[in-house]
């Protein structure tokens, strides 16, 4: 057994009023918090949401690795705890997605819910990352880029909109080698196939109907492991779904949160109507 690393400070951004329910948001590999700026525009009326940098990703720091899953979760384990947030709904896109299932089975106290996108519970050619790891701590992260297109969007995305296209890939360029190569030996690691059962959060599990990272049935056994699970293919996207077609997956994740937390969205409502009735100028 690996021995037990120390929790790494984590980059976060906290949006959404702070008497809301909070959603914490996991990125994938060689992104940072910016992914998720679709899904905090759309729940930041109801929610508060909480998106953290992986180690060594845009502005969290790099401990030498390799890392684990298990230690990765730990971090944002100390993140919460630090915000003095008790439970919490988590959603996660590829590792992330992965850091979501670790702790819907080892901390089910935690978690109100769990979304799961692109992901696995076994990701594909473990074999493989290790060598993408030496590549990376080699040649640094730009050397993953050409390969980006086509795995993280779909061509048509690409052509009509470059811009984000840029964005994410610039997301790739400023991951630091070590933080990146890390992850990738955590994925290596990683397989909680059987334990999937263990999960007893409420849990959406989507994929992108393209993504050759994570594709359709990778990303179904995670939905078919967890008892009661919602599952959606979100047509015409890859592997950063989220980022790609994100009024399908806001729309998903939405209807999700509110199924498993329909009280506290309704009291934060009834809170937002009497501050708006409160603030409007007497007519008369």
């Amino acid at each position: 057994m690996a021995p037990k690393t120390a929790a790494v400070e984590l980059h976060h951004v906290i949006d959404g009023p702070p008497d809301a329910p909070v959603v914490v948001l996991g990125p994938s590999l060689g992104t940072d918090v910016g992914l998720f700026d679709a899904q905090v525009a759309a729940l930041a009326d109801r929610w508060r949401t909480i998106r953290f940098d992986l180690r060594g990703h845009g502005r969290s720091p790099a401990p030498p690795g390799p890392y684990t899953i298990a230690g990765l979760a730990g971090d944002v384990l100390a993140l919460v705890d630090a915000l003095g947030v008790e439970r919490f709904h988590y959603a996660g896109v590829s590792i992330g997605g992965a850091i979501g299932q670790w702790l819907g089975i080892h901390h089910a106290d935690r978690l109100l819910s769990l979304t799961v996108c692109a992901s696995a519970a076994r990701f594909g050619a473990p074999e493989s990352w290790p060598v993408r790891a030496a590549t990376v701590r080699a040649e640094g992260t730009e050397s993953m880029v050409a390969s980006r297109p086509g795995t993280w969007f779909v061509p048509k995305f690409a052509q009509e909109q470059p811009r984000e296209v840029e964005r994410l890939l610039a997301m790739l360029r400023s991951t630091s080698r070590e933080g990146y190569a890390g992850c990738c030996e955590a994925i290596a690691t990683y397989d909680v196939r059987e334990q999937l059962g263990r999960i007893t959060a409420p849990t959406l599990v989507v994929a992108g109907a393209e993504d050759p990272a994570t594709p359709v049935d990778m990303v179904r056994a995670i939905a078919d492991g967890v008892p009661g699970s919602t599952f959606v293919v979100v047509p015409d996207a890859a592997h950063l779904v989220n980022a790609e077609r994100p009024e399908p997956v806001n729309r998903a994740l939405a209807e999700h949160l509110e199924r498993c937390a329909p009280e506290q969205v309704r009291v934060l409502d009834s809170r937002a109507a009497r501050r708006e009735q409160l603030s409007s100028p007497i007519q008369g």
